[in-house]
């Protein structure tokens, strides 16, 4: 049953599948969710599909904390990130879709500056957004992209492993927590003894997995690494709180000088009923590291306004392009906008830039 409701799903489009106890089955397709025809999986067909997907290096946590993510490999089918967990004391499961194919820049609608920040030798690129926003897929186009063109060494630590890469013109290791090994720290404090030239971490969660990063970077590597913030300059503050007051100051000016961009995504559905990315970019140009440096951190937005010509773009900018190219609707562009009265305003032709002002 489990293998025929994947497969339904997968010929629906769908791209993710909740499963709980004596409840319909229920598909996410176009970002809608729809109940499938077939039976209410009972206690008993739980406990055995639990059983069965739950990989051994995760059992004896499961058993303790009661929830566990994991990667689910079905030949045939396809690769799915799936999240068991307890909800009124019955489990459920939650299964994203993980296309195996790794869609290119153009597929995805991507900004071709990305690729160039992907081709940077060293630094440290964020990619940002919320949960959904499709920060992963951006981060394996990228990776993609380094593999079919360059001659490098990529090592990766993912939480779990979601696209699977086949070494091109780079080599490319994949090592998933609790299976290859025990943490994201203690991954990092390891890798750079592999000889990388690339490292990819799937999420930076805390201080050590953070301090090793710009320590990757520091000594000449590439890092590309996720963070859960809604645009390019809150990263920046996010990374900061990771760590205590009295490390700031420094980690603000290592950060400045070893940061290469900001890439951050929100979703935005199309006239055609699709997806496609908004990204707003913060670049690291001579002025931003100066406003890293100096603490005014409250101007990133206004950079990011005047750096057009050196790549940079908020939302409302990118917005504005998918409105005029006819992908997006007005009123879809402007309930994603940063600042929704900004855009209107743009829509209409009229574009007043307060950005040089207040950097001074």
């Amino acid at each position: 049953m489990l293998h025929a409701i994947l497969t339904e799903g997968v010929k629906a489009g769908a791209s993710d599948v909740h499963i709980k106890q004596d409840a319909p089955v229920i598909l996410r397709i176009a970002r809608q969710l729809v109940a499938m025809e077939c039976p209410y999986p009972n206690a008993e067909w739980m406990e055995k599909v639990i059983a069965h997907m739950v990989p051994p290096h995760n059992k004896a946590k499961f058993e303790e904390l009661r929830e566990t993510d994991f990667s689910f490999y079905v030949p045939g089918i396809g690769r799915y990130r799936t999240n068991i967990y307890q909800q009124r004391g019955t489990f459920a499961i939650a299964m994203r879709h993980v296309k195996t194919k790794v869609p290119s820049f153009e597929e995805l609608g991507l900004p071709l500056v990305i690729k160039k920040i992907a081709e940077a030798p060293r630094g440290i690129v964020l990619l940002a957004g919320t949960t959904g926003s499709g920060k992963s897929t951006t981060l394996a186009a990228m990776i993609e992209h380094i593999n079919e063109n360059f001659r490098r060494h990529i090592i990766t630590l993912e939480d779990p492993i979601e696209y699977v890469f086949e070494d091109n013109q780079s080599v490319i290791e994949q090592r998933e927590i609790g299976l290859d090994t025990q943490s994201f720290a203690t991954g990092l404090r390891n890798m750079l003894r592999e000889d990388p030239d690339v490292v990819m971490i799937g999420e930076m969660r805390d201080a050590t997995s953070f301090a090793a990063a710009i320590s990757a970077a520091d000594t000449g590597h590439l890092v590309l690494t996720t963070v859960h913030t809604t645009n390019a300059a809150q990263s920046v503050l996010r990374v900061l709180d990771f760590f205590s007051a009295e490390e700031r100051e420094q980690i603000r000016r290592q950060l400045a000088a070893t940061l290469k961009a900001v890439i951050c995504q929100r979703m935005v559905g199309t006239v055609d009923g699709g997806m496609t990315p908004a990204v707003e970019i913060l670049i690291n140009t001579p002025t931003v590291r100066k406003l890293i440096e100096d603490n005014r951190l409250e101007t990133l937005p206004a950079a990011i306004e005047t750096g057009l010509d050196d790549g940079m773009q908020n939302f409302n900018h990118h917005l504005l392009e998918l409105v005029k190219s006819g992908k997006v609707t007005e009123k879809e562009a402007l309930s994603k906008a940063a600042n929704p009265q900004a855009l209107e305003m743009n829509l209409r032709g009229i574009f007043l830039s307060q950005g040089a002002r207040i950097l001074g």
